[in-house]
């Protein structure tokens, strides 16, 4: 059984989460570029074009994509034959705080949805646990934006 201080986790999540806020795979770029070239309606290739922009701007000036860095999802494949020293969660969750925190990251997440009380680190995460054959672990990070919140309400 192969052994994994919860430390690496932290590191790893802090990374990802920055990574995953500031840069955009070239292979989302060139689908999106496609897109654009196909596109006839022009409300949506100005929309595809300010997506465009907004990840030039981002790769030059090293910030996130979009303002709405939303919560961070968080995805687990661990492996039956791996331990973990130390708790997974909080290992996760300091990972995002240390991330949305040393990235400038805007952080969004609330304690409660009644009572709106934003966290001020952007935990907890959302954490998604799968157990997976071998002695691996594979940290997935993946902000969902809160923007269509914005809009909806509770009654």
């Amino acid at each position: 059984m192969r052994v994994l201080n919860s430390s690496l986790i932290t590191e790893t999540v802090k990374r990802l989460c920055v990574e995953a806020n500031c840069y955009l795979p070239g292979d989302m770029k060139s689908c999106i570029e496609q897109a654009y070239a196909q596109e006839d309606w022009p409300q949506a290739r100005e929309i595809l074009d300010r997506i465009m922009e907004n990840y030039h701007i981002a790769d030059e000036k090293h910030q996130p994509i979009c303002q709405d860095t939303g919560v961070a999802c968080v995805f687990l494949k661990i492996g039956q034959q791996l331990h973990i020293e130390g708790d997974i969660a909080q290992a996760v969750n300091e990972g995002v705080r240390q991330g949305y925190t040393e990235g400038y990251l805007r952080k969004s997440v609330v304690r409660d949805p009644l009572d709106r009380v934003n966290t001020g680190d952007n935990t907890p995460a959302m954490l998604y646990y799968e157990i997976v054959p071998g002695d691996q672990l594979e940290i997935t990070v993946a902000p969902k934006g809160f923007g269509s919140e914005n809009m909806s309400q509770i009654k």
